[in-house]
């Protein structure tokens, strides 16, 4: 029992961390993923949390290895079929305000409101509706419907070196069900 108080003890500081009001989502970039694809060794990985209601946009990501230093860096959607495919670009164009450019490395972190023009490229705000809200809109349903990617264009590879679909990640109730699911698991390992 103490070893189930101590894996709750670990667990909540989790739960607590996700914003229960935000949309998450983790992504994994690389040069296979790219359309079209190519062999580049670069690696990324990012979270992005989206909330309609604060109207946020935040990022957090890191790259490596890219064979080219960095010249944009953005998200795309909506694709016409989830995981696969182009979308125009959605976000800030050519990139985002403050991300490290001619570099092959490093990490980016920033926030945006999405109720600002700013936040978003013009013809997306234009071809849904525009207004900031139907971006927001649009942005959200590509978003929660897999259609987005991030991606990160070099000078090797000016059409996107490494790029990565947006993958939710579980609502904190999820985890807390996940967690609880495995109270029997728990116990029955510690009477063995």
């Amino acid at each position: 029992m103490k070893n189930l108080a101590r894996g709750g003890a670990l667990l909540l500081p989790l739960l607590l961390a996700l914003n229960a009001g935000a949309a998450n989502y983790t992504v994994v970039l690389d040069g296979p993923s790219e359309s079209p694809p190519n062999a580049s060794p670069g690696f990324g990985s990012a979270t992005v949390s989206f909330d309609a209601s604060t109207h946020t946009l935040a990022i957090n990501m890191s790259f490596s290895g890219l064979l080219g230093t960095t010249t944009a860096s953005h998200i795309h959607c909506c694709t016409a079929v989830p995981g696969t495919g182009t979308g125009s670009v959605a976000t800030q164009t050519p990139v985002f305000v403050g991300f490290p450019l001619g570099v092959t490395s490093g990490s980016y972190t920033n926030s945006w409101d999405t109720s600002l023009a700013s936040t978003w490229n013009p013809s997306f705000i234009t071809n849904h509706g525009g207004t900031t809200a139907g971006a927001e809109a649009a942005f959200g349903a590509g978003l929660a419907a897999g259609e987005a990617y991030l991606n990160i264009h070099t000078t090797v590879v000016p059409g996107g070196e490494i790029r990565g679909f947006l993958m939710p990640v579980p609502e904190p109730a999820t985890w807390a069900m996940l967690a609880i699911g495995m109270v029997p698991l728990l116990l029955r390992r510690r009477k063995s």
